[in-house]
């Protein structure tokens, strides 16, 4: 054993597992040396969970980086002669149409995302996979490119390990616990262990189950809980006796049991002739903080590996018997089997990146075996270049808000999510149920007494609309609000939107926007930071009480927000973003101004100021009524984009003439005291309550507006998204070199474009209304359109639009492609539709000052 060093460039806690493993070997393919890996048990680990995971891998979700991240690993085991390409089957059962449906979303999204997916029936099933009763099922998704790590991840673990410290710029230390961090300054400085102090400028928490305990030495949190995982083993197995297969078999998901089975070939191989069974608890999870689990000495087992009661599992292993009734004929190896511990989060995704408190402290915690590879290259480049390939929106740790890093919100958001694992499908919206009324605005008893239908962004509570509108809006503009027959279409959308849509753009609606993320920078250099920070020139010239729409780039050119700012004061400017990307684009500006010497208070307000929307045709003349000085509100006093003070009947409000739903009006600013009664005098003035619905999708999509983490993304530059200025200003900003070479092209790889869907009724008569990313194809191949970069066309966002009558889209085309009035396909639920270019770029669909429909 070498002696333990005094300094590194980078600590690693956690070298023991698969992610560890994988941040030292691409670190170090990425040009980074004097790494220390460091474990509290062996290397590789024989207490974490990569050492008695699955190991399966299946290509294909319903996100992008998801996808990214599986289908780099699974190149990655194979390049390295750690993979068995077996292919597996997800199978829906013969009573289990809920499912089907489900695979023919998961064959789209693949196909949005680049898999190789497909749908197949019971027969071909059976051909592959024998072991099936094919009478009890009625079809399945196949995926020729799953596989399993072989031998097992634990040995590849090892062997990258080996092959970092071969390189002589990795030293690793089994047995080795971090017992502290050393921060001073909100910076990372060291790390002090079992073996003593070492000084690093990075450290990166790989530690799996234990990663909440990292956390709280850095005095933060994670959103993320290791939760039983119940693993059974059957056998004897001898159908692959000889072969020297570590599996014969294809994978095998049962998701509507919420269980999986593989074989593990060859008896002699790893842990052969036998096969493995596991489920995901549906009804009751057993949730395991890092605290309570068990030391390597108390375990009987392993710390990650817990008692297994049978009758924990009963009722979906009858199930699985009906089948696959090899298991029962074989039974189950008791002594063996076990619940492992996995880790499960409160939204879905894993928590990756820089922590938003600590500089030079990174997080790679809640990833899978099949993600493990792909999570190393992530956290490699984005430590080296500060960006990824895909946008990290969804995996980033900064996405949560602190109220969202809070012990009972972890456990009731980690404990709703673990009954999502496999089963039932989850639907692009669907909302949770725990972790619920923690943000609301000053209104939200009224919002109740009008019967909102509420939804949560970033622990807001939102009203997509509202039952009080049901009687007298829904039959003012029936004729335009079409029913939507599809129970997925409808699920989770309320039809008295559409009629409130019409309202607002034929009329005067409000709209509650408190759930807005509000930032104050202020300081010497305020005016510096923000012109450094964005793409449109806030600064300079900029009259006071301006506000301007604007972007953030990184040094690549891609868009990485979406926000206003208004312009308070010399040194003083509001930030006003979107609710669920407001904590990252705060930490980004933090991050802007400690690294290039801004000397600026930034100060988040989101909680002391209330918005309101007021739009619509008659806005303008509905406030006047209700101004202490209606003169002020005129066009010539109150230009597009200012922002102004003045007052409702006394009741201070800063109004910002701005819009996203395409309407003359005013988003109304004001302190969260005079959030009710403001509420109150619009209603009594007749302003109706319209849901969010209109604003976030249908209104924004009818004028062709954009959506940050949808259509902005960093792997799309302004120009391609149709966002990009006149004119390039004169003082610097981040990523303007970048963004100046793509001004320069003759042409962009691809254009965000606006579609419409020419037919919308499906093979049954029935008339569809899209939700969620689905791939894009050409006419006559069917193939998924990609761009010369390579990057798939999927829908980033697609709605119903009540004022055109039609469903329309966004998706990225390539060059080639963008042409107004060119038809395409959009693939939905396996089924082929007609989509109309409506618009390449910015580009409305309809004006609500020309043209309406009438009442």
């Amino acid at each position: 054993m070498s002696k333990f060093p005094e300094s590194a460039n980078v600590v690693i806690i956690g070298q023991g597992g698969i992610v560890g493993a994988s941040v030292a070997h691409h670190l170090i393919e990425r040009g980074w040396d004097n790494i220390v890996g460091i474990d509290k048990s062996a290397i590789p680990t024989d207490i974490g969970s990569t050492s008695h995971a699955s190991d399966f891998c299946f290509m294909t979700a319903h996100d992008h980086m998801t996808v990214y991240t599986t289908t780099y690993s699974k190149n990655f085991f194979e390049k390295y002669g750690y993979y068995a390409r077996v292919g597996g089957f997800e199978v829906a059962r013969a009573d289990d149409d809920e499912r089907m449906e489900e695979l023919k979303r998961k064959v789209g999204s693949g196909k949005a995302f680049g898999t190789n997916v497909s749908l197949v029936s019971p027969e071909e099933v059976k051909a592959k996979f024998p072991l099936v009763d094919e009478t009890k099922i009625q079809g399945a998704m196949w995926d020729p490119d799953a596989g399993l790590v072989i031998p097992r991840s634990q040995s590849m673990t090892g062997d990258m390990v080996q092959w970092a410290e071969d390189t002589g710029k990795l030293q690793a230390f089994g047995n080795t616990a971090a017992t502290s961090l050393d921060i001073q300054n909100g910076r990372i400085v060291g790390v002090e262990t079992t073996r003593g102090y070492i000084k690093a400028p990075y450290v990166v928490c790989c530690a799996g189950l234990w990663g909440r305990l990292i956390a709280e030495m850095a005095g933060e949190d994670l959103p993320i809980m290791p939760v039983e995982h119940p693993l059974l083993w059957f056998g004897p197995f001898n159908e692959f006796e000889g072969t020297g297969k570590e599996i014969g078999y294809p994978l095998f998901r049962d998701q509507g049991n919420s269980a999986y089975m593989r074989d593990t070939g060859d008896p002699k191989t790893t842990e052969g002739g036998q096969l493995e069974w596991g489920y995901y608890e549906e009804k009751a999870p057993r949730m395991v903080h890092p605290k309570n689990i068990l030391t390597k000495e108390q375990a009987r087992l392993s710390p990650s590996q817990r008692d297994l009661d049978l009758e924990q599992v009963m009722e979906p292993l009858e199930k699985a018997i009906e089948l696959t009734p090899v298991l029962g004929e074989l039974g189950v190896d008791e002594r063996h089997s076990f619940n492992g511990l996995l880790q499960v989060t409160a939204d879905g995704g894993p928590s990756i990146g820089e922590s938003p408190n600590v500089r030079g402290l990174w997080y790679g915690e809640s990833v899978w075996i099949k993600d493990g590879p792909g999570t190393g290259k992530v956290i490699a480049d984005w430590m080296t270049d500060g960006r990824v390939e895909i946008d990290p929106h969804g995996i980033d740790v900064a996405r949560y808000y602190p109220i969202q890093k809070t012990p009972s919100y972890i456990h009731d958001r980690c404990y709703e999510t673990a009954f999502k694992i496999y089963n039932p499908p989850v639907h692009n919206r669907e909302p949770y149920s725990m972790g619920r009324n923690l943000r609301c605005s000053p209104f939200f008893a009224r919002e109740q007494e009008l019967g909102g239908y509420f939804m949560e962004a970033a622990g807001w509570e939102r009203a997509h609309g509202y039952a009080a509108n049901e009687k007298t809006l829904m039959e003012k503009w029936a004729d335009h609000v079409p029913t939507r027959q599809n129970e997925w279409d409808a699920r989770h959308f309320w039809h008295v939107s559409n009629a409130e849509h019409l309202e607002i753009s034929n009329n005067v609606g409000m709209i509650n926007l408190s759930h807005f993320a509000i930032y104050d920078v202020s300081g010497p250099d305020a005016e510096g930071l923000m012109e450094f920070c964005s793409v449109s020139k806030v600064g300079g010239n900029t009259p006071i009480g301006k506000g301007v729409y604007s972007n953030f780039l990184d040094h690549e050119g891609g868009i990485r927000a979406d926000l206003t700012i208004i312009r308070l004061d010399t040194n003083h400017y509001r930030v006003i973003d979107g609710g669920d990307t407001g904590n990252r684009d705060y930490v980004w500006m933090t991050r802007m101004a400690e690294d290039y010497g801004f000397n600026v208070t930034i100060e988040e307000r989101s909680d002391q100021y209330g918005c309101l929307g007021v739009w619509g045709p008659n806005a303008r003349e509905t406030l006047k009524q209700l101004a202490d000085h209606p003169e002020q509100l005129d066009p010539e006093n109150f230009p597009f984009a200012a922002s102004r003070d003045f007052t409702l009947k006394g009741i201070p409000v800063k109004g910002f003439r701005i819009s996203y739903v395409g309407e003359q009006g005013w988003e109304l600013h004001f302190p969260f005291s005079y959030g009710l009664p403001l509420w109150d005098m619009l209603r009594e003035q007749g302003v109706p309550a319209i849901g969010i619905e209109t604003y976030a999708n249908s209104r924004r999509l009818e004028k062709s507006l954009r959506l940050q983490n949808h259509e902005l993304l960093t792997e799309y530059n302004m120009y391609e998204a149709g966002l990009a200025r006149p004119k390039v200003k004169d003082a610097d900003f981040y990523g303007k070199q970048a963004y100046v070479a793509q001004r320069q092209r003759e042409h962009q790889p691809a254009y965000l474009c606006t579609l419409t869907m020419q037919d919308n009724v499906d093979s049954n008569g029935v008339a569809r209304y899209p939700v969620g990313s689905w791939p894009i194809l050409d006419p006559e191949t069917g193939e998924t359109l990609k761009d010369e970069l390579g990057r798939p066309s999927y829908v980033t966002s697609v709605a119903y639009g009540p004022s055109i009558g039609k469903n329309i889209a966004m998706a990225y085309l390539p060059y080639s492609y963008c042409e107004e009035g060119r038809q395409v396909t959009m693939e939905y639920f396996h089924e082929h539709y007609p989509m109309k270019i409506e618009a390449v770029g910015y580009k409305p669909l309809y004006d609500p000052k020309n043209e309406r429909p009438k009442s």
